[in-house]
């Protein structure tokens, strides 16, 4: 969607602001010995107290809160018996809807004792996620994008995940535009001033491919590569930076 009002821009901002605070109670709470859907729930109470719902289960029945993925689970974990444990990397993706309105973000919690390797992984997602928002204006190609992730990830050692994309939001969980996290001649298009977009560079150790786990859901590393995450909901603006509306506050 693209703000067409000044409601559209208070309510994307308030359900934004429902989803930072989901992700940074779960990154609080986040420890070793406790099962993802018990981190789940901690994501669940805080949509609940502010009165919004989980859009992924709303729109397409998916078994959680959050999508939780652990280590080779790169995306679209399914919360449950999982015990978190030491060194564990985990990606935390909460996408709330509030009055029509909906927002989409992720940060990746590496737990004590992980290698070094994994911190520099999830520390490469977040400047790709940075490099990429400082390119994101009104008129660019939408490809920068892309070309911005892929050159931060290839320049720290890391690979990008090309199977999973950013994407539109505001008013459904997935809208236009896609936008990928490498470069390709066929992304074709603009940004245009007032779009919202979710912008999610999505990383892992080792090139790898996705497969679905059983519980048809998980999208795993087929080589076993730990993947990383990190995502913002923005409104793309003419002259200035994006607005990141799923920001700590």
């Amino acid at each position: 969607m693209s703000i067409g009002s000044r409601r559209d821009l208070k309510e994307l901002k308030r359900v934004g602001r429902v989803v930072a605070r989901a992700l940074e109670e779960m990154r609080r709470a986040a420890r070793p010995g406790m099962t993802t859907a018990a981190l789940d729930a901690v994501g669940a109470a805080v949509l609940k107290r502010h009165g919004a719902r989980s859009a992924p289960a709303a729109e397409y029945g998916f078994p959680g809160c959050a999508c939780i993925s652990v280590g080779d689970e790169v995306a679209h974990g399914v919360p449950g018996a999982r015990v978190l444990r030491a060194g564990d990397v985990i990606k935390l993706d909460v996408t709330a809807e509030l009055g029509g309105y909906i927002a989409d973000a992720a940060v990746t919690v590496v737990l004590d004792g992980a290698p070094p390797a994994h911190h520099a992984l999830a520390a490469s997602a977040r400047r790709a996620l940075a490099a990429a928002l400082a390119v994101a204006r009104a008129g660019g190609a939408i490809a920068a994008i892309g070309r911005t992730v892929e050159d931060v990830a290839k320049g720290d050692g890391f690979f990008v995940v090309r199977e999973l994309c950013g994407h539109g939001v505001g008013r459904r969980v997935h809208e236009e535009p896609t936008i990928p996290n490498f470069f390709t001649p066929r992304t074709r298009g603009q940004l245009t001033d007032g779009l919202v977009v979710a912008i999610e560079p999505i990383l892992s150790e080792r090139a790898a491919r996705l497969v679905t786990a059983a519980d048809g859901w998980t999208l795993r590393a087929d080589n076993g590569a730990v993947g990383v995450q990190e995502e913002h909901t923005v409104v793309i603006r003419d002259g200035l930076p994006p607005l990141v509306l799923t920001a700590a506050a």
